[in-house]
This record gives C-alpha cells, sequence and structure tokens, in this order.
C-alpha cells in the first residue's frame, strides 16, 4: 500500500557540501550530532544526509520544512549555529543550496515497518 500526500506550503532544499580532502569522516560526525538535535526543531519535518557515490569529497544534505517560518526557525536554532561553527574547518568552499517547493510525497507501507533503531 502506498501513502501519498499533497505538501502545501512546505521549503526543502538540497545542500552540497565540498569536503577538504581527508575530512569527510569529521564533517559526518558533525552532521550526525546535528541530527541527533533535531528534535529541537519541531517545524524541520526531514533531514537527510546523503554520501555522494562517486567522490569521497562530497556530502549531501535534503532537508525539508512545514512552511517558511519553520525554514528561519532552523537556521536561528543553537544545534544549527553549532554546526556552522564545525563546518568551518571541514569544508571547501561555500555550501551550495538549491532551494525548492515540495509539491507530492509517495512513500511505500514497508517504510513504516522497518526498524529504524540504531
Amino acid at each position: 500500500m502506498l501513502h501519498d500526500a499533497l505538501l502545501p506550503d512546505r521549503q526543502a532544499i538540497l545542500v552540497r557540501l565540498n569536503v577538504v580532502e581527508g575530512k569527510r569522516t569529521e564533517l559526518l560526525d558533525l552532521l550526525n550530532t546535528y541530527a541527533d538535535r533535531i528534535g529541537e526543531e519541531p517545524g524541520t519535518e526531514v533531514y537527510t544526509v546523503l554520501v555522494d557515490p562517486d567522490s569521497e569529497d562530497i556530502v549531501w544534505l535534503f532537508e525539508v520544512f512545514t512552511n517558511e517560518e519553520a525554514e528561519i526557525l532552523h537556521r536561528q536554532s543553537i544545534g544549527f549555529a553549532d554546526l556552522l561553527h564545525g563546518l568551518q574547518k571541514v569544508l571547501d568552499g561555500s555550501p551550495g543550496i538549491l532551494r525548492m517547493n515540495p509539491l507530492r510525497m509517495t512513500m511505500q507501507e514497508d517504510m513504516f515497518t522497518l526498524d529504524w533503531s540504531f
């Protein structure tokens, strides 16, 4: 069975992070530490860290926010400020950010029955 929803007013970003050579593990540690605090941002609905299969020097983030206000609150959070401080040591240049407005999401029901524990 599929779960299907329209996503009115949602905001999303796809972020490309270029990593200083040899610093990917340190970057992933920073991103995972931040992910552990995402509950402090109730308007951040999705926070996904993705590693690039073709480059050790690129990490991607995909984030979805309930609305524009939630995205602003995300950027003002203490956790995000802490993350930005740490990123200065591991990024090679500024992040590339692609803003978008999600329209629709469809998920397989199996996604809700998987064991997501770490």
